[in-house]
């Protein structure tokens, strides 16, 4: 019973099969058809559109008037009838090929907005960075000793030491009296300046 029902069922879950077509389905390349509709539109905006368009209509015109009546092919007493469609059919044209043209210029504005934030981000993320370096750098920097603060503490030890040496000896004078006590042969300065001063 069950497998009558799935088999006579025909319901979404199932897939239609594919129609056979007559003539084949247009798909031409989005890339170059929206390039082509963008220079098509740029030109539309441009002067030199504007010029051809008017000497255009003014030669039609022109025509249509002056020109001997076996030679018309639009009746200005019918109002330019031919003029009027030629000009609606370029209009009705016209219309899709700048929406197309507009479409194309917001895609490429949101993708340049999405670079934008991105790189934007990016600088962000990059300037807090190094502020944070600089910050260790400020903080290391307080705990090195600065040229004024070595000079100060070596002065400071220089003080020390001359203040504890008042009244000693210094210390470089024992040094040299101990080792010419200790090695009797060489004679220390004193001796040596007494024997040349002796006759």
């Amino acid at each position: 019973m069950v497998e009558k029902i799935r088999s006579n069922s025909s319901g979404l879950d199932t897939p239609r099969e594919a129609r056979n077509r007559i003539l084949p389905r247009l798909r031409p390349n989005p890339d170059r058809f929206g390039s082509g509709t963008e220079n098509i539109a740029r030109f539309m905006g441009t002067p030199q559109f504007l010029f051809y368009m008017t000497v255009f209509v003014v030669v039609w015109l022109t025509w249509n008037t002056i020109a001997p009546d076996n030679l018309r092919f639009d009746s200005a007493a019918l109002g330019f009838t031919a003029l009027t469609l030629m000009l609606s059919l370029q209009a009705s044209y016209a219309a899709p090929l700048l929406l197309l043209a507009q479409n194309r210029q917001d895609d490429r504005d949101r993708v340049s907005t999405r670079e934008d934030r991105q790189r934007a981000e990016r600088n962000l993320s990059d300037t807090e960075y190094l502020t944070r370096e600089i910050a260790d750098l400020r903080i290391a920097l307080r705990e090195v000793a600065t040229r004024d603060y070595v000079r100060s503490e070596l002065r400071s030890l220089l003080e020390e030491l001359l203040e504890g040496s008042e009244g000693q000896e210094p210390t470089l004078q024992k040094k040299a009296r101990k080792k010419a006590t200790d090695n009797p042969a060489v004679p220390s300065r004193t001796q040596q300046g007494g024997r040349n001063s002796a006759p």
